[in-house]
């Protein structure tokens, strides 16, 4: 739970010496709170009290970092039950799971399709974040070669999965600068693990028969200085899975119960072999708090809605999908080029600078920054009006690109032609098509340069 400002107030040194740039201790407390400013801002705390509010002020759910680089995947630090009260932060990591029972063909198909997934939506970029290898084989040296062969050819971070705690710790030790995830932890094993856990500082899975069993073991992991963990509670269904989640994620987030404060792993395709109710329950789970969703399957068929599900889920509610205000250059255009304008409202953007695109045609577009807001919305709030618009053409000297004074806007903002021949003396405003799908066949059949 978060900490009241009365409550950070009790352990301030309450001299109102200003130090801190603020009037009070109070005013202190009670930014610091809200997390308008950092605790270590007081040169006069006492170390005892700064130990005890870094302790309280915690995340009430442990950040953790799988992987190395530019594949290393964040999970944790979420701070409230619902995305419309705040955002989810660190989204949901997808793995995909790779057996050591599985052929030489089947291992390097399903490597090759993970490899080459890439979907860009809205200017971001979704793809598989880890692989989870799992020791089914029961020959030691077969799951060594897997994890050799995948630790040396990709750069994802890995899951290892292995009942067998030798085999675990041999696998973990082949790739442990790539901090992977050792699973299972289990109330069996976790004495004999903890040595080696905590050597090669790899991150902890989790699993136990209840969530007592669980608190108990990261309670353990905790006092041997191990901090990052993951959580599985062994969901049998989909019902059972949102119920657990729910449970763990409220007892970290409104109880405070530091045992359970930590992202949690969850194994959809254990739960179903058919494909679609194993996409199903993923889907579910990236909604109510699944850390890591485990899934058997590499068809895009199912991967693409749920990587498009994701970006939904961990988008900002409070703030629009927006891009960058310039000039976007697109096949590099000449001085006989079309000028289009539109606003910075991401979709927008991706819908007139593919339809662009589409007609092979150079083309400058544009991109006034409009605060997310969509054209018309933009028009009537004042973002997108004549003298704005203008301000942003003469600041970019869009003029000195081309010879002809032509500009293209949306069809759509028909009040703005008055507006900008007003703000652009000696201008040509030209109404585009209503739809962005119509782009391609107005600039061919209607766009010329006198």
């Amino acid at each position: 739970m978060a900490l009241k400002g009365a409550d950070i107030m009790k352990k301030l040194p309450k001299t109102n010496c200003k130090d801190c740039g603020l009037a009070t201790c109070f005013a202190f407390a009670m930014k610091l709170a809200t997390g308008g400013i950092k605790i270590e801002a007081c040169p006069h705390l006492s170390p005892e009290a700064r130990n005890e509010l870094d302790a309280s002020m915690a995340p009430p759910i442990k950040r953790v970092t799988i992987g190395t680089g530019q594949k290393a995947l964040e999970l944790g630090e979420e701070e409230v039950m619902f995305r419309h009260e705040k955002t989810f932060f660190h989204q949901t990591g997808i793995a995909i799971l790779i057996s050591d029972k599985e052929n030489e063909s089947e291992i390097e198909t399903r490597l090759n399709t993970i490899k080459s997934f890439r979907f860009e939506r809205i200017g971001q970029e979704l793809e598989i974040n880890l692989l989870a290898l799992s020791f089914e084989s029961g020959k030691r040296d077969r799951f060594e070669a897997l994890v050799k062969r995948v630790y040396e050819t990709t750069d994802f971070g890995l899951i290892l999965i292995a009942d067998d705690t030798d085999v675990l710790l041999s696998a973990v030790t082949l790739c442990a600068d790539r901090k992977p995830l050792a699973y299972p932890i289990t109330k069996e094993n976790v004495d004999t693990l903890i040595p080696k856990l905590k050597e090669l500082g790899v991150v902890a899975g989790v699993k136990g028969k209840n969530l007592d069993e669980i608190a108990e073991i990261t309670a353990d992991l905790k006092a041997a200085g191990i901090e990052e963990s993951l959580l599985d509670p062994c969901s049998d269904n989909i019902l059972q899975a949102i119920g657990d989640q729910t449970f763990i994620r409220r007892a970290a987030l409104k109880k405070g119960f530091r045992p359970l404060g930590y992202p949690t792993i969850t194994f959809p395709c254990s739960m179903y072999s058919d494909p679609l109710k194993e996409t199903l329950a993923a889907a579910a789970l990236i909604t109510k708090y699944a850390g890591i969703v485990v899934l058997s399957q590499v068809d895009t068929n199912f991967l693409l809605p749920l990587l498009v599900h994701r970006f939904n889920i961990y988008s900002d509610p409070r703030r629009p999908m927006t891009v960058e205000e310039k000039i976007y250059e697109i096949s590099n255009p000449g001085e006989d080029a079309p000028i289009l304008i539109s606003t910075n409202y991401a979709l927008d953007f991706f819908i007139v600078s593919a339809a662009i695109e589409e007609t092979g045609m150079p083309a400058y577009l544009c991109i006034k920054d409009t605060e997310g807001l969509g054209v018309m919305a933009a028009w009537t709030s004042g973002k997108f009006n004549g003298e704005s618009i203008a301000d942003f053409l003469n600041t970019h000297n869009i003029q000195d690109r081309v010879k002809h004074r032509k500009l293209i806007i949306p069809g759509v903002a028909r009040k703005l032609k008055d507006e900008l021949e007003e703000e652009l003396p000696g201008w040509e405003i030209i109404f585009g098509p209503l739809e962005g799908s119509d782009i391609p066949k107005f600039l061919s059949e209607e766009w010329k340069v006198s």
